[in-house]
């Protein structure tokens, strides 16, 4: 039997001050439908956004929170996405990425921290006179979740690893958030956890908003992202492609949810979880440390749906590093143009892709090797941020491992990319899935205090996840209602 599910209003009082703090502000919240369909927003809205910078703190820009922010004027134009030609991947199937840098903060997880606010608001369930809003992560989580914070005048609390990019700690501080730095790396999820349940025992103030458990995010990208997939594919399809599969990293495991929508479009598609050779915790039980910056692993996220993955694999850290590079430094992009002859404007918009995006690109590669996939079959994946994210480590590579050359890039190209191979890739059984589904026991019921009832309700009850994914128009009633009373106080 599933948990209850039901959102209603939890406090009065809170919700009343939320009001208030909106009316104060000239907050409006967008609806998840309005998001979705951003040509939806309403007129005034977009004319005003064209005025608005896409980074700056102002409550419009929690309209920019969808797929389709035009870089150039500031309007609403199409969805922003970037297909790797054949050239580069050397695989027959098309692979095209969703592109995350014209979000605010230039990150699609600004998404996800909206899904798990906004409802807290309309609820009542979150003072903003009084509660701290905790956004524990890896990298992009925190700062969406500052981000969409300060927009909403919130104090912020974020939390992420240590040896995360300089770029995102000097972000944060500058955006005024309240940062604390845990001991490790992208794997050191655990840390971060244990910082969260520090706060809550300090004070009541602090209230988590924890990406791997928190059912928002999910949703978010179920309904946004897996729309976004959807409309998209219906755009670029010509004669019999097929939406074959959908890559994502695992990280907290909201992107990957767009996958659970994506099987009602096609239920024969392949859903790809990728993570870190290094910590191969879905694909072989595995731990470690690893440099693919925005994937949190060494436990299943409890937001996972276990069920709907069909496959696994795994990259080794150095190769998006690789190709960072090779999408980033000038030698890199004269190999490409003069040598693979890929066009030059499609080469310039290659810093598009993140650390993790490169990663999210080769596991695509693999997917397409493995399932031996032709013209027409199309890959989607999802290029969360950009290289700006990441300037500080290419100077490090550059320091390390020397200046880059033509050469180099021939070498890179032609050892990550074309010769990706479909080692540490697994397609799942029943029992493969199980097994991984079992793996939340161990950090969600024994360390983390969920019901090991809902843990079973996850695989058996066939009704869970469908509750969960078809709660928007319930929030978006609840946001249409908190705006009325914002606008009549």
């Amino acid at each position: 039997m599933s948990s209850n599910w039901n959102w209603e209003i939890e406090n009065e009082e809170f919700l009343q001050k939320t009001i208030k703090r909106a009316k104060e502000k000239n907050i409006i919240l967008p609806t998840f439908n309005q998001l979705k369909h951003p040509e939806t927003i309403p007129a005034e809205i977009q004319e005003k956004l064209k005025e608005v910078d896409l980074q700056e703190v102002n409550p419009l820009n929690l309209f920019r929170i969808n797929w389709q922010n035009d870089p150039g004027n500031g309007g609403i134009n199409g969805i922003n996405f970037l297909e790797i030609p054949k050239e580069i991947t050397g695989v027959k199937a098309r692979i095209i990425g969703l592109v995350g840098k014209f979000f605010p903060t230039g990150a699609h997880k600004v998404g996800a921290t909206y899904g798990c606010l906004a409802p807290y608001l309309v609820t009542g369930k979150f003072n903003p006179e009084y509660h701290k809003a905790v956004w524990p992560s890896t990298g992009n989580y925190c700062r969406g979740g500052a981000f969409n914070s300060a927009l909403l005048d919130v104090h912020a609390v974020a939390i992420l690893p240590e040896e995360m990019s300089q770029e995102r700690f000097d972000w944060l501080r500058n955006i005024g958030a309240e940062v604390y730095a845990t001991p490790g790396c992208e794997s050191n999820v655990k840390e971060i956890y244990d910082k969260c349940h520090e706060l809550e025992a300090e004070s009541d103030e602090y209230l988590i908003f924890n990406q791997f458990d928190q059912f928002g995010n999910a949703i978010w990208h179920y309904e946004i992202t897996g729309n976004a997939i959807e409309t998209l594919f219906n755009q670029i399809k010509e004669g019999k492609q097929r939406l074959s599969a959908y890559v994502s990293a695992t990280g907290s495991a909201g992107t990957i949810a767009a996958g659970d929508y994506l099987r009602k479009v096609n239920p024969e598609i392949k859903v790809v979880a990728s993570e870190a050779l290094q910590c191969p915790t879905l694909l072989m039980n595995g731990f470690g440390g690893h440099r693919i910056e925005g994937i949190g692993d060494k436990h299943v996220p409890w937001i996972h749906n276990v069920k709907n993955t069909n496959a696994v694999t795994a990259i080794d850290d150095e190769d998006p590093l690789r190709v960072l590079r090779l999408f980033n430094e000038p030698e890199g992009h004269k190999f490409l143009i003069n040598e693979l002859g890929v066009d030059k404007d499609l080469v310039s918009k290659l810093p598009y892709l993140g650390i993790s995006s490169a990663s999210n690109l080769l596991s695509a590669i693999k997917t397409a090797k493995f399932f031996e996939m032709n013209e027409n079959d199309v890959i989607f994946t999802v290029f969360t941020d950009s290289a700006e994210m990441y300037l500080s480590r290419l100077d490090e590579m550059n320091r390390d491992w020397g200046a880059y050359s033509e050469r180099q890039a021939a070498i890179d190209w032609n050892s990550v990319v074309k010769k990706q191979s479909i080692d540490y890739y697994k397609e799942l059984t029943y029992y493969d899935k199980k097994a991984i589904h079992n793996l939340k026991y161990f950090t969600w019921v024994e360390q983390q205090g969920k019901e090991v009832e809902e843990l079973n309700a996850q695989w058996y009850d066939e009704n869970y996840w469908e509750e969960r994914f078809s709660i928007v128009p319930v929030w978006d009633k609840l946001i249409e209602e908190f705006n009325e009373k914002v606008k009549s106080s």
